[in-house]
């Protein structure tokens, strides 16, 4: 639980150096620092690998007292603590996975000043035997972690963040900084009205993440799709996959397995030991892939995951933000890759329409799958839309997107957009009859199947007129008229209706453009991103990968022994650095960021001996 310490200096450039072994701050963490030194509030908006940890771990240090973090990250609560024991700090946890014994030495600690951070399950706060805990100990301030979750109307709502706003009551004296790696302007207010932080500074920094290559394509085989990514781009790398549903999950997974690719699934219908299980292995493990629904993932502080993929729709923007922002926390080049087609927005729709809650509810949920549906039909830079979403306005194209890299085209679809929309008036109007995009792509492409023949759908006066489209185009269409608003699906079988704004495009009083499909097939796009990814600076030389290997697999060995996820050891980043550098002696290997005193003077002497030793050593 504690540990013998460093001597913490009370002042915050020292202890970034000594400590966590870095020379300087990135930009704005100095800025909230020293405001949080100072005593002052704060709300922090920093992207995912921007460095909010540092935001208040420091300040913790350096002010009297045991900075107190609120975390709804019970199953990673023990990999933090290790983390921050391994660089020094005395540092502690009180959740409901400890027995009575484990709890009382926390308590003993934190009461006889003997931690510097101590982690807290929101829950906790319930718990009247918390608050007397704390009033008897010196807190030297309170950091709201993930504080996203205290947004109903947010992706990852947690109602017990709603006891958060009792904090500056009970202790008014304490300072406050909240934090969160996604929050669009209104997602902001409601943290800010929720968590009485309307008198806190607010800090919000740059959400891009040049490291991070978006890219969405069609989905056609999406597990054909996926296979090849992993294979072309990311042998051996370790990734997340997502997928809309448990079943998806275990199919998946099975699949890469079943073609050499090490994957384990994670959902909420695993028993617990399973699923904390597959989670440890995915932390301490180099090379696997976690086949996953969105339960998976919030806080997961693995630095070298290299790719996410998406094989259904996200359901917002902040979702999809947040669930890509777990790659490439080490600022090396990583992917996030959506496959996305047409039952996708049906089937996005037909849970919007069965979900619980009022009309402004479904409003809500409709409005933030609208932004994901523009996001990906734009013909513009993806990460341009992205930062736009979260009120970052006037960025310039990144270079580093699927748009970018193939610039898309767009074509005037007003015809195509007039035949289609007709089709679905005809079968509503003449008929009295609804059907899918399946059935409307039938009629236009004049194919005669069964289900044609039995409405006698081949006697329409649209019958065949679309034959200058491909089935795919056609599909491609009934999607972006989706995304524009100006088709609807309804009912259970996802059943194509007009819209308000129909009526406008059939009479020639609106035209339509679209993003015209792209010709090209995935693995282009994927060679592409491949040359991009080689041609990095990061890559090692002939001469440094040797030792780089001969350095993960001493950190892969000593991690096992010690129990603990191979980044706690050393970060990727680090020992590349070391790599390159081959230190010969203990103040050269300390000049190296990610060597602050405490692992210098535990793993120094391990490490020089393989930085001197030849590959035949």
């Amino acid at each position: 639980m504690t540990s013998p310490s460093v001597r913490v200096p009370r002042d915050a450039v020292e202890v970034l150096r000594r400590v966590f072994g870095y020379e300087s701050f990135r930009d704005g963490q100095q800025e909230i620092i020293d405001h949080v030194v100072g005593g002052g509030d704060a709300l922090v908006l920093m992207p995912t690998g921007g460095g909010k940890s540092l935001c208040y771990q420091i300040p913790a240090l350096v002010r009297p007292g045991t900075g107190v973090v609120i975390s709804p990250l019970i199953a990673l609560m023990q990999d933090q603590v290790d983390a921050l024991l391994a660089l020094g700090v005395r540092a502690g946890f009180l959740n409901s996975t400890q027995q009575a014994d484990e709890r009382r030495a926390v308590e003993s600690a934190f009461l006889a000043g003997e931690l510097d951070l101590l982690y807290l399950a929101p829950e906790r706060l319930r718990v009247r035997a918390t608050i007397e805990l704390l009033d008897q100990g010196e807190i030297a301030l309170f950091a709201i972690d993930e504080a996203h979750c205290v947004a109903q109307w947010g992706h990852d709502f947690r109602p017990d963040y709603l006891l958060l706003s009792e904090l500056h009551q009970h202790w008014p004296q304490v300072p406050r900084v909240a934090l969160t790696a996604t929050a669009t302007p209104a997602t902001h207010q409601e943290i800010t009205n929720r968590l009485g932080l309307g008198n806190a500074r607010h800090f919000v920094a740059d959400f891009d993440r040049p490291n991070i290559q978006y890219r969405i394509v069609p989905k056609n085989d999406p597990k054909a799709q996926l296979l090849e990514l992993l294979r072309t781009e990311h042998p051996g790398d370790a990734g997340i996959v997502y997928c809309l549903s448990r079943a998806s999950v275990e199919k998946i997974a099975e699949f890469l397995v079943s073609n050499g690719i090490a994957a384990l699934p994670y959902h909420a219908g695993l028993e617990a030991r399973t699923r904390a299980e597959h989670q440890a292995r995915f932390l301490r493990e180099d090379g696997l892939v976690m086949v996953a629904t969105i339960a998976f993932g919030m806080g997961i502080d693995k630095p070298d995951v290299r790719f996410v993929a998406h094989l259904d729709l996200p359901k917002s923007v902040e979702g999809y933000y947040q669930e890509t922002g777990r790659a490439g926390r080490d600022g090396l080049r990583s992917t996030a890759w959506l496959a996305y087609g047409l039952q996708d927005v049906v089937q996005q729709r037909r849970l919007i329409d069965a979900s619980d809650g009022d009309a402004t509810h479904r409003r809500r949920l409709n409005s933030h799958l609208d932004a994901m549906l523009a996001l990906c039909e734009t013909i513009e830079c993806r990460r341009v839309g992205l930062l736009a979403y979260f009120g970052q306005q006037g960025s310039s194209a990144c270079g580093n997107c699927d748009a970018c890299l193939h610039p898309q085209q767009s074509w005037e679809a007003t015809v195509p957009a007039q035949k289609l929309l007709s089709t679905v008036l005809r079968l509503h109007r003449e008929r009295r009859q609804k059907f899918g995009a399946g059935h409307v792509v039938d009629i236009l492409l004049g194919r005669r199947t069964p289900k044609v023949d039995q409405h006698g759908h081949d006697s329409l006066t649209v019958f065949g007129i679309g034959t200058e489209l491909s089935e795919a185009e056609w599909r491609g269409v009934v999607r972006q008229l989706l995304a524009q608003g100006l088709l609807a699906v309804e009912g259970e079988h996802g059943t194509l209706v007009l819209t308000d704004a129909s009526a406008d495009v059939l009479r020639g009083q609106r035209t339509v453009s679209m993003r015209r499909e792209p010709k090209r097939p995935a693995k282009a796009t994927s060679s592409s991103a491949t040359k991009a990814r080689r041609a990095e600076p990061v890559e090692l030389s002939a001469e440094a990968a040797p030792l780089f290997e001969r350095l993960r697999a001493w950190r892969g060995a000593t991690a096992k022994e010690q129990g603990v996820p191979a980044y706690v050891i050393f970060h990727d980043a680090t020992l590349r650095e070391i790599a390159t550098r081959a230190p010969s002696s203990l103040a050269e290997l300390a000049t190296v960021n990610g060597v602050g005193e405490n692992k210098l003077a535990k793993y120094g002497e391990h490490i020089l001996p393989l930085c001197s030793a030849t590959p035949a050593d």
